[in-house]
């Protein structure tokens, strides 16, 4: 099975190694269970929309995945991006992925809310941007379903990681051990997504 995970810090594994991060402990729980998946990882610590628009979507034609993943957003949060641009550059990113690969498992993803980090509080009023961070999930939950796709709603999981404390020494992104338990719960719904 051949896996692209488009994204941003979060799907690199900011905070730990790429190893570590949730789209290679995915991988790795698969081969624990039988199934044999090729990860492609293009992500990269502070992209935004416009730069996995313009640096990761060629891989969706040339790499030909079966599945695909789409965690984006933060960034173009602390670019102060609209709600309707960010909109509009996710309906870009999904109709290109469904196009490219129409047969793959598509999938978005939520950001985990880095509102509640030690760091959190530099991006400005905390309150604010947990509202902001929870309104851009929702649309990348629309986005992904009015393209065809899925989204795996995680984010419950993820603020009650970041309210305990789970970040990376940098104090903004997830531990290692957070990434960890995103692959866990990830692990059955886009392994069944495939085997649909």
């Amino acid at each position: 099975m051949r896996y692209l995970a488009l994204g941003d810090s979060f799907t690199i594994g900011t905070g730990t190694t790429p190893d570590r991060s949730f789209p290679a402990v995915l991988v790795d729980r698969w081969w624990d269970d039988g199934i044999e998946c090729d990860l492609r990882n293009p992500a990269v610590n502070g992209y935004t929309t416009a730069d996995l628009i313009r640096e990761e979507l060629p891989l969706v034609e040339s790499y030909r995945p079966e599945l695909v993943t789409v965690l984006i957003g933060a960034n173009d949060i602390v670019a102060g991006i609209t709600e309707q641009r960010y909109r509009a550059q996710l309906r870009r990113i999904h109709e290109r992925v469904r196009a490219g690969a129409p047969a793959a498992a598509r999938y978005g993803l939520p950001q985990p809310d880095w509102s509640l980090t030690p760091a959190g509080a530099s991006f400005g009023d905390v309150a604010r941007l947990a509202k902001t961070i929870e309104r851009f999930n929702r649309i990348a939950r629309e986005e992904a379903l009015r393209a065809g796709g899925r989204y795996v709603d995680i984010f419950p999981l993820m603020r009650e990681q970041m309210r305990r404390g789970m970040t990376a020494p940098d104090g903004l992104h997830p531990s290692a051990e957070a990434y960890a338990d995103w692959a866990e719960a990830l692990r059955e719904p886009l392994a069944a997504g495939v085997e649909r």
